[in-house]
């Protein structure tokens, strides 16, 4: 009985040692080449939703800089200073869930969500919040703050199937992401907490109160 116990478990660690050297080995291959699909633009697919994904990558150069900063003052405004994860913003963020009663505000740095984008799922579980803590940490050993921002940029979704600054640009302003606007940039930027419902109520009251927000804060965001 001990014997198939121990088995069992080093069935176990090899499975999960197994999983951490694919995704280094993604991480590697990433640093250096193009990221085409996430694990959410293949879920995406699988399902077999509508309409069909729209997606193009480009390098960082393409990006506007005024979406740089908008991201960065939306999503994680100490994105330089860290090293993928905002203790200062986790600790707001429990004194904030445990004064409403309830999960109202997550913490999570753009190496975070990008990790969870990239590899994971979008249900909560101790499981999968812990294998994103390993991947963040992979992540900013890796890859340099350009290059998570580029990749983030490129993986994020801005409505149902678009996913990307190009691909949103193109949808929503008939443009490339290189030629957005500082308030097309805090606009897309204001998306990205629940994208396919503001995508469907672009009047929204909180959206337009975040892209006021975040088209404030622009200025003082830090870009690499």
């Amino acid at each position: 009985m001990k014997a198939l116990v121990l088995r069992g478990l080093l069935l176990l660690l090899s499975l999960f040692l197994a999983v951490q050297l694919w995704i280094f080995g993604a991480l590697v291959w990433w640093k250096y080449q193009p990221v085409e699909r996430s694990m959410f633009m293949h879920r995406y697919e699988w399902t077999g939703q509508t309409p069909a994904l729209r997606h193009q990558w480009v390098d960082s150069a393409q990006i506007s800089n005024h979406l740089k900063r908008a991201l960065i003052a939306g999503e994680d405004g100490r994105f330089m200073d860290h090293d993928g994860f905002d203790w200062v913003g986790i600790q707001a963020a429990l004194a904030k869930n445990e004064k409403k009663g309830r999960v109202v505000a997550g913490g999570s740095t753009i190496s975070q969500q990008l990790s969870k984008n990239l590899f994971l799922w979008n249900e909560r579980s101790y499981i999968r919040k812990a294998q994103e803590f390993v991947i963040t940490w992979m992540m900013e050993q890796l890859w340099s703050k350009d290059r998570i921002l580029t990749v983030y940029l490129n993986s994020i979704e801005f409505g149902k199937g678009i996913y990307g600054a190009e691909a949103a640009a193109r949808h929503y302003y008939g443009t490339s992401a290189a030629q957005l606007s500082a308030q097309q940039a805090a606009r897309l930027a204001g998306l990205v907490p629940n994208p396919v419902y503001y995508q469907a109520h672009p009047q929204d009251r909180n959206l337009r109160h975040r892209t006021r927000i975040i088209r404030r804060n622009m200025h003082t965001a830090q870009i690499p």
